[in-house]
């Protein structure tokens, strides 16, 4: 699946095999985004888009006045080879010249992500309005 999407010709033909994973990602954020917002973020380079063989990550850079972050805004499919990208996440983040990497998702992140040195910053929490 990687091939294909790097050599894809649209951002959009490089992330329909991933569209299930990555649907169960957002389905987990209470969709506050759809599929399509996402293949138009990367199509319009808002947002990137990271391929491996099982799994995929959707990051965004996101400047605030003091500081640069990479942020990681969607991880879909096998932990441990979402884990071996970090290497590649942090040359990344240095070229665009950003002090630290982020995300936000479920509780379970902050165990999985501890042994790649990541700390918990803050817990989003929500309640639906009905």
């Amino acid at each position: 699946m990687k091939e294909e999407a790097l050599n894809a010709a649209t951002p959009l033909e490089a992330m329909l095999p991933y569209k299930a994973m990555l649907q169960s990602a957002l389905d987990f954020g209470h969709n506050t985004h759809s599929f399509t917002d996402i293949v138009n973020g990367v199509a319009s380079q808002d947002m990137q888009f990271w391929p491996m063989d099982k799994s995929c990550l959707i990051t965004e850079i996101v400047t605030y006045p003091n500081a640069r972050a990479l942020h990681i805004f969607l991880a879909a499919g096998d932990l441990n080879e979402i884990k071996g990208i970090d290497d590649t996440l942090i040359m990344f983040g240095k070229q665009i010249n950003a002090q630290f990497i982020s995300l936000s998702g479920r509780r379970g992140w902050v165990k999985a992500l501890a042994d790649l040195d990541y700390k918990t910053a803050h817990v989003t929490m929500y309640k639906e309005i009905s």
